[in-house]
């Protein structure tokens, strides 16, 4: 075979071997949705430069923003000043919109910007009715801001107090998550008018510490779904924690933990069934957190040494309960003979 040929071959064999838009666009949404908490813009500058392709990295953004913010739970600011919407699958009431349950508004988002673009009031049909409000719900007061930028229809649709369950679930996660933001879902049978029927609710709580400057960010997401059993009038408790980290001085480590858990409680009147929900969210998300601080007080004794080999090449076991016996400038010197 000539030169020539050969190297018409090779050039043939690298245009197979060359990836398709559809490959390369599936590469870049994989490293957008597994991005660290907080980190996905960073990732996102650097998969476009790397792609230098426009169309691909526009489809696989527009694939990957959305997974990433549900997963992440993200909370974006609404313009209208009256709180953070939660962007998750229980408020998700189409591709860009999600119900913020606390004052009755839809937000309109800009998935790849992260941002909030637009509010407007829920209708009733995308609400909960008044039996399972007063579970779930809002007190009816009224926000002058709101009537102001939608008109005296807002006296009909908005509300920014809070009842039972989101008022005790508030009031804890000020308490235990600094910048946690909460919210509470009917994610089952909105439409029950009365005892007699079977719903569920979700609390969901997101809480994120993002600090790049100091090469750091984590955040904490729970999920707790409630089943109101009507006729046993019991309540069964889900909870699903899932806390992230990331630390990226002069290295690359990560924490992904994961916990569930399950509960239950007696199905009472509104104000009592809030108080025992958010105590027992309370208790099984503090006896969690304590035992990662346990996990993190054990490792030096137990994940680091179990990072080194068993045996050394020496055969000898490294002598962890007492190293001071070990002086390595006494050994070098006899090594190399240089002593008295």
């Amino acid at each position: 075979m000539s030169e020539e040929d050969q190297l018409e071959e090779e050039e043939e064999e690298a245009e197979e071997e060359e990836l398709s838009d559809e490959q390369k666009k599936e590469i870049a949404k994989w490293f957008l949705t597994h991005a660290p908490a907080g980190e996905i813009q960073y990732v996102a500058k650097d998969v476009r430069s790397l792609l230098f392709n426009e169309i691909v990295y526009g489809m696989a953004a527009e694939e990957a923003f959305p997974l990433y913010n549900k997963a992440h739970m993200v909370s974006l600011p609404m313009p209208n000043s009256s709180g953070d919407v939660l962007i998750t699958t229980f408020g998700e009431l189409s591709e860009n919109e999600y119900l913020d349950p606390r004052t009755a508004q839809v937000a309109t988002v800009d998935h790849v910007k992260q941002v909030c673009t637009n509010v407007r009031p829920a209708t009733d049909e995308e609400l909960p009715s008044s039996y399972i409000e007063d579970f779930r719900g809002v007190e009816p007061t009224v926000s002058y801001d709101a009537v102001f930028s939608y008109g005296f229809s807002m006296l009909f649709h908005s509300y920014v107090g809070s009842c039972p369950l989101d008022a005790e679930i508030i009031k804890y996660v000020g308490e235990a998550y600094p910048k946690g933001v909460c919210a509470v879902y009917c994610s089952k049978g909105k439409d029950v008018e009365g005892p007699g029927s079977d719903f569920e609710l979700a609390v969901v709580i997101s809480a994120a510490r993002h600090s790049p400057q100091n090469f750091c960010n984590g955040s904490w997401r729970s999920i707790w779904k409630i089943k109101f059993n009507d006729e046993m009038r019991t309540m069964e408790l889900t909870g699903s924690m899932q806390v992230g980290a990331h630390y990226f001085e002069e290295g690359n480590v990560q924490l992904d933990a994961n916990h569930e858990c399950k509960d239950s409680t007696a199905f009472q009147a509104p104000d009592d069934c809030a108080i025992s929900i958010a105590s027992i969210i309370s208790h099984h998300e503090n006896e969690y957190l304590a035992s990662l601080e346990g996990s993190y007080s054990n490792l030096p004794d137990t994940t680091f040494k179990d990072l080194r080999r068993k045996l050394p090449v020496t055969r000898t076991l490294f002598p962890w309960h007492n190293t001071l016996q070990l002086s390595l400038n006494r050994d070098i010197t006899k090594e190399l003979g240089t002593g008295k």
